[in-house]
């Protein structure tokens, strides 16, 4: 799944090197956190390349989408619990011990995933390991920021979504190496252990969050932790800022209380900003951006990429430059605004959408044709549904393909587009094919605009990740009033994973129901509707005071508008400064 990102000027990124160089305690900190970020986003990539081999030892899998998707989507579905503990294990028992508990049940979820002898216990792995991810997820960024120096806070803070694109790149890099390894999928679901362990030796060694052994009375505890993060002369300030912002928390708390989402919505403001927040969360992940990540390799084998191999390999371009986006929106968020970057984005991934999907169109209604010869080639082996079909009705690959899980398509020697044959689908039968040097296809048919396809691919990833890939997650973090701030952000977070569970849990389905080619065309018509929701309904909070942010959405009304918004105060201030 997508990570948050904080925005922040560039000058913060040469802070953040010589603060970290005169006091690597400091960066030992985010870098010992942030590894809950690197937890997150391998398991989001490793899965993707585990699933082709989890197909082949299990063939229950391979015959059940149902199966395949909830191998998948049951991280999510932890995580979503996760999440939701994480936050009354962090108020309760500290930041510190939730992340030592998270890497306790990723690590715990990664043994159970390698040991696994069916696909019963793997997804009891899995779920373990999204209950860690859960917790991590909103864990570490909160440990960084509150164990951070605020001259660098939010370059630190921004490590941590780095950290979750890093993971998914390295993932693909571990899929790679164990390709030829026996146990393959093992081995690739099992190396996520050892991050986990680094990390809580790590914990064990480093402090609990100031913020919260402040908020607990800890106070000396708070203070001997602050002289170790700043210098000298600047720890008395730093104490009575922490005194005082936890003061004005705890006033806000009580303010807050009662607060429930029935009260909330009766606010304009806060009703505003809950339509806004929540529904780019669900937009987030209802434009498809976690099928690819969960299933790019299948995507790739979909487009004709027969090779598990070469499905990764292809795999990996797509997770560095989601890693590249991440780098790009921290450049260019504070100066192209939020609302510009999001319409931006949008536009790309409608465009990228519309290209698969005419793509993936081209590649099923021109697979090369079934091949009575071929087939007779290897005699009693045909695929059963094709003899039922008779000689006189004309397949095709794509017609193999999705008569039955039991079907499988081998290519001709000469041509992967001349006719080859539709043939029982297993182990066996699909080594024979390849003995003869031919290619052995079971998701996808040879395509020739195969290459075509992945150039949408980078397309889409590319005009994701630096608009709708992050500043949701930004706008969320600056659009609720402080007094709702955790009720609100709350909601939008889960919204976020509950349609990050729907989208995992459905695309494998809709892919076999109406085709590749028509599942990225409802991606791309929900993307059209997301743009016109991010006209009419966000506004741009580039530069504004939490304050200015309330009354601006207060005052604003529903219409399609592409400027820069300002309140009346904004506006004066400007007048001010002019004159």
């Amino acid at each position: 799944m997508e990570g948050g990102v904080h925005a922040v000027e560039t000058t913060a990124f040469k802070d953040c090197i010589s603060l970290s160089w005169k006091n690597p305690y400091v960066l030992r900190l985010a870098f010992s956190a942030g590894i809950g970020g690197l937890l997150f986003g391998y398991d989001t990539g490793v899965i993707s390349g585990a699933l082709l081999y989890i197909r082949d030892d299990f063939k229950a899998v391979e015959r059940k989408t149902v199966l395949q998707e909830a191998i998948v989507s049951t991280a999510v579905a932890g995580a979503i619990i996760g999440a939701g503990v994480g936050g009354w294990l962090n108020d309760k028992y500290g930041r510190r011990t939730a992340i030592l508990i998270a890497d306790a049940l990723f690590f715990l979820g990664a043994i159970l995933m390698a040991s696994a002898p069916n696909p019963s216990l793997l997804i009891v792995g899995r779920v373990f390991v999204g209950l860690g991810v859960g917790m991590a997820s909103m864990t570490a960024p909160l440990y960084i920021s509150e164990a951070s120096p605020a001259k660098i806070r939010g370059a630190l803070v921004s490590t941590n979504a780095l950290l979750i694109t890093g993971g998914q790149f390295v993932s693909y890099l571990i899929n790679l190496a164990f390709t030829k390894t026996p146990g393959t999928w093992r081995w690739m679901l099992g190396v996520a252990g050892l991050p986990a362990l680094l990390q809580f030796i790590l914990m064990l060694m480093l402090p609990e969050s100031p913020r919260w052994l402040y908020r607990k009375g800890r106070v000396a505890e708070a203070e001997a932790i602050l002289a170790k993060i700043y210098p000298s002369d600047e720890v008395e300030i730093e104490v009575q800022a922490l005194k005082d912002s936890v003061d004005k928390e705890n006033e806000e708390n009580k303010l807050a209380k009662d607060v429930n989402l029935s009260t909330l919505f009766k606010t304009k403001s806060v009703r505003r900003a809950l339509i806004a927040g929540v529904g780019l969360q669900i937009f987030q992940q209802f434009v498809g951006i976690n099928t690819v990540m969960y299933y790019s390799p299948t995507i790739i084998q979909l487009a004709g990429f027969a090779s598990n191999q070469t499905a990764l390999l292809l795999s990996l371009v797509t997770a560095g430059l989601n890693a590249l986006g991440s780098i790009v929106s921290i450049y260019f968020i504070d100066k192209a605004g939020r609302k510009k970057l999001l319409i931006i984005s949008l536009f790309g991934v409608i465009i990228s959408l519309g290209f698969l999907a005419t793509v993936f169109h081209e590649a099923t209604t021109h697979s090369p044709p079934v091949g009575a010869a071929e087939t007779s080639h290897f005699s009693a082996l045909s695929c059963p549904d094709y003899i039922t079909a008779g000689t006189s009705t004309v397949w095709d690959c794509t017609q193999c393909l999705q008569a039955s899980h039991s079907c499988g398509f081998c290519g001709s020697t000469a041509n992967k587009m001349l006719p080859g044959a539709c043939l029982i689908s297993n182990s066996t039968v699909g080594d024979m094919c390849k003995a003869e040097h031919r290619q052995w296809y079971t998701k996808g048919c040879p395509s020739k605009v195969g290459w075509v396809a992945l150039i949408g691919l980078a397309l889409y990833i590319i005009s994701f990740s630096p608009g709708m890939g992050t500043v949701p997650w930004i706008i969320n973090s600056e659009i609720y009033p402080l007094r709702v701030r955790g009720v609100c952000g709350g909601t939008a977070a889960t919204a976020n994973w509950i349609s990050n569970l729907i989208v995992a849990q459905s695309f494998l389905t809709l892919t076999e129901a109406i085709g590749t080619s028509w599942t990225f065309g409802i991606f791309g018509v929900i993307s059209v509707v997301a743009l016109f929701f991010v006209l009419i309904y966000v506004p741009e909070t580039k530069g504004l005071p939490i304050e200015e942010i309330e009354e601006l959405l207060e005052n604003r009304s529903f219409q399609l508008n592409l400027c820069m918004e300002r309140t009346k105060n904004s506006t004066k201030k400007q007048h001010q400064q002019g004159a």
